[in-house]
């Protein structure tokens, strides 16, 4: 085979290659994205119906969006579902990243008594879901509620506690490993310069482990801000509601289910989550992708 011949063939397998590429990230985009498209088609129904023929439906309107933005009925405040849910969300996740942060580091650099254990019992916890839990949180919170109201039912705060009790477990874990990875070089060069173990904790690891930090507090938000179960049974008055329980509000009847806005509140509910991994995507990629190669 001639050297033309060659160099012909290999760039015909390029292009075949790149062909395939393209045409698996095409039906991948689609794939994703063709829910999305089927919600916002529901949203600018005014029949409030999901079962339409036409992509763009007749009639097609944004009304959905002004009356749940401008609560008209009066009974769904929808900005104030979503300022409930991005407070129990973000407030969750930092207290999640600090609490397994500090955790991870006594777990990973430090020995001492009843170290395995500990560690052990924390796995042994994650292996019952939470739902397995809900009565008996329940009943914790109605006893905490009539000494501290503010993380008892029907409280916010109360509803914090619970997910941060169910998300630690496991991030502990997961940030460990992370830990581990990183040489103990670094702690020792520090404490022979003069610096203490929280110095050491606070300006030499917690910068490198910042790849980690970001997706646990990535996963920590997708995992409250997106959770009906519990905020259902813990919350009762509507002002309380996170965005996945008073959303629920619109289908929830029998006789009046009402999918173009809730179409329209799902779509806004997404804006958030979308803008977070917008701004944290480098740091994302990296944390789920480093700490798997390093030996």
């Amino acid at each position: 085979m001639s050297s033309s011949t060659r160099i012909a063939s290999l760039r015909r397998q390029k292009r075949i290659s790149i062909a395939w590429r393209m045409a698996v990230s095409f039906l991948a985009i689609a794939f994703a994205l063709l829910p999305v498209i089927y919600i916002f088609s529901a949203s600018i129904n005014p029949a409030s119906s999901i079962a339409s023929r036409n992509l763009i439906p007749a009639g097609a309107n944004f009304d959905h969006y002004v009356q749940i933005l401008k609560n008209t009925d009066g009974n769904t405040p929808f900005l104030l579902w979503m300022r409930n849910s991005l407070f129990v969300s973000l407030t969750t996740s930092v207290l999640v990243v600090s609490i397994t942060s500090f955790a991870a580091y006594a777990f990973s650099r430090f020995r001492f008594r009843g170290r395995q254990p500990l560690l052990k019992t924390i796995l042994l916890a994650q292996v019952f879901p939470n739902i397995l839990a809900i009565v008996a949180l329940f009943l914790i919170l109605r006893q905490l509620g009539q000494y501290y109201p503010i993380v008892g039912i029907d409280s916010l705060g109360g509803l914090i506690l619970i997910y941060m009790g169910g998300a630690m477990g496991f991030n502990t874990w997961l940030m460990k490993g992370f830990f581990d990875s990183i040489p103990r070089d670094l702690d020792e060069s520090a404490h022979m310069d003069g610096a203490s173990s929280m110095q050491t904790f606070l300006y030499i690891i917690l910068p490198l482990v910042r790849p980690i930090l970001v997706v646990i507090f990535i996963l920590t938000f997708i995992g409250t801000y997106g959770d009906y179960l519990l905020a259902r049974v813990m919350l009762k008055d509507i002002n309380h509601f996170t965005l996945a329980v008073g959303l629920s509000l619109f289908v929830s009847g029998r006789f009046s289910q009402n999918w173009g806005p809730f179409a329209a509140g799902a779509l806004m509910a997404a804006i958030p989550t979308l803008i977070l991994f917008y701004f944290v995507q480098d740091q994302l990629q990296s944390g789920l992708t480093v700490g798997a190669v390093k030996g």
